[in-house]
């Protein structure tokens, strides 16, 4: 379903945009909160510098934002909408579902960011 080679799978996967070899993250569980943010500088494989420039990811903090509406939305629709909920219900579901994703918003809005500036690169794996 999902190719190397395609931006969704180094979204999804989190590991290097440019060869799609490694993980980004220096743990790959989301949520093991102490590491959840914690990078490798470089990749081993093909040695791209994550942080592109001092503080890069703070760009990403738009993208976060823009994940948590769109994830707030579906719910609020899907609570109230489908299953016909009480606006409070609907509140409270949109609450939970924020605070159960938060570990991979956070992660995937790094992974959507670096995936807008660096674009995988076949001729990486072939060594």
């Amino acid at each position: 379903m999902l190719k190397k080679g395609s931006k969704l799978y180094s979204i999804l996967t989190g590991t290097c945009p440019k060869c799609q070899n490694e993980s980004m993250y220096l743990e790959k569980n989301p949520f093991h909160f102490n590491k959840i943010l914690k990078m490798h500088e470089n990749c081993s494989h093909c040695n791209l510098k994550y942080q592109i420039e001092p503080s890069f990811f703070y760009g990403a903090m738009y993208v976060s934002y823009g994940l948590n509406v769109a994830i707030g939305t579906a719910t609020f629709v899907i609570s109230f909408v489908i299953f016909e909920s009480s606006l409070k219900v609907a509140f409270i579901a949109i609450i939970a579902s924020l605070i159960v994703l938060f570990p991979f918003v956070l992660r995937w809005s790094r992974n959507i960011y670096i995936n807008m500036f660096v674009s995988y690169d076949p001729k990486t794996n072939q060594k």
